[in-house]
């Protein structure tokens, strides 16, 4: 596959690239260039962490791109998720890389490193003292959102060391591409402006979009980034996301309830998950209804279901109404790997225990 071709396929997952040109030259001089994506494990997976995760993943290696995922335990712990439990958070790690698996993620093409790996290395530590060093406070604290902080909150010493820790997590793993979240975007950044004062390189960042929850959007003035974060799927609002292990019962139930306004495809979540979601797995948007109400319809691509929503020759109920079909065809598979095999199962069970901490 030629440079061009590779770079397509990127330009998919990159809502935004900071920057074009230097993806192009990374892409031209390494045949498998490396990316880094670090999660913390706090919780259940909902389908932005799940699918949409392996859908970005898979076009970033079928570019050629060999990625590092990284389970940052020691992070989430640094960010008291899970009540600050590192046990729980390892636990939940292990859910997670079930979900994966399940969910149609070439695991063959992904390195996932464990936080606690890294620790023992005392060459990490000399990169997180780096980085520590060639920043200021006011500048780390700048990252908080990475945590999901705001930076007018009052954090533990344990956050302020998290976003240095993060960008040594990047060269210490040698990776050439950052491929986060949006809502990462100011750590990127960070190990951008670091990189070259402690003789390491400037990572190319690809930042994916985040998918919205199911519930209405406040009115608000914030700036896109900032509205982005306050908008994606949370877990810590579990009946406005959709989880890798909810029952078909649930996603019906809670995509019935979703906001999704007549005509309007703007912040409408349901609009969203048949753009980033349903048109990736799927060839046709199928929508059955009564001849009555207009008969069946089949799109081929979002364009044409923008077009026809926006014109409404499409209710939100009979979108809703596919929607939930076609993500319960996706889940349906993960849901029945834990269901089935006794590990992933008893892990499941385990996550469903804990108790969820910001």
């Amino acid at each position: 596959m030629d440079t061009e071709k590779r770079l397509s396929l990127i330009k998919e997952v990159g809502e935004e690239i900071i920057t074009e040109g230097e993806l192009r030259e990374v892409l031209d001089s390494k045949k498998k260039p490396v990316a880094y994506d670090g999660f913390e494990p706090s919780g259940q997976v909902h389908i932005a962490q799940g699918i949409l995760r392996a859908i970005n993943i898979n076009k970033m290696t079928s570019a050629g791109v060999k990625f590092k995922m990284l389970v940052a335990d020691w992070h989430a712990w640094a960010n008291n998720k899970l009540g600050g439990d590192l046990e729980k958070i390892q636990t939940a790690g292990d859910y997670m890389l079930e979900v994966w698996k399940a969910c149609g993620m070439d695991m063959s093409k992904v390195d996932f490193v464990r936080s606690t790996d890294l620790l023992s290395d005392e060459d990490y530590w000399k990169t997180v003292m780096k980085v520590a060093v060639s920043s200021t406070v006011k500048r780390v604290v700048r990252c908080a959102q990475i945590m999901g902080r705001k930076e007018s909150e009052t954090l533990a010493a344990s956050q302020i060391l998290y976003p240095c820790m993060q960008a040594a997590d990047i060269f210490t793993l040698g990776c050439d591409i950052t491929q986060l979240g949006m809502d990462q975007r100011k750590v990127n950044m960070l190990a951008r402006e670091v990189g070259p004062k402690i003789n390491m390189w400037k990572p190319v960042v690809v930042s994916h979009h985040m998918l919205m929850g199911l519930g209405k959007p406040a009115s608000t003035e914030k700036d896109t980034l900032e509205r982005a974060i306050e908008l994606k799927m949370s877990k810590s609002r579990p009946d406005t996301a959709i989880f890798m292990t909810d029952s078909g019962e649930e996603i019906k139930r809670k995509i019935a309830k979703a906001y999704c306004p007549e005509k309007e495809t703007k912040e409408n979540p349901i609009m969203e998950y048949c753009r980033y979601i349903i048109f990736e797995k799927f060839k046709t948007l199928e929508i059955k209804r009564p001849e009555k109400f207009g008969g069946d319809l089949s799109f081929g691509s979002y364009g044409e279901l923008e077009k026809a929503y926006m014109e409404g020759k499409l209710h939100p109920m009979d979108l809703k109404k596919s929607v939930a079909e076609h993500i319960e065809k996706l889940v349906k598979p993960v849901r029945d790997h834990f269901e089935k095999n006794a590990k992933a199962g008893n892990l499941h069970q385990a996550v469903k225990g804990f108790e969820i901490t910001r």
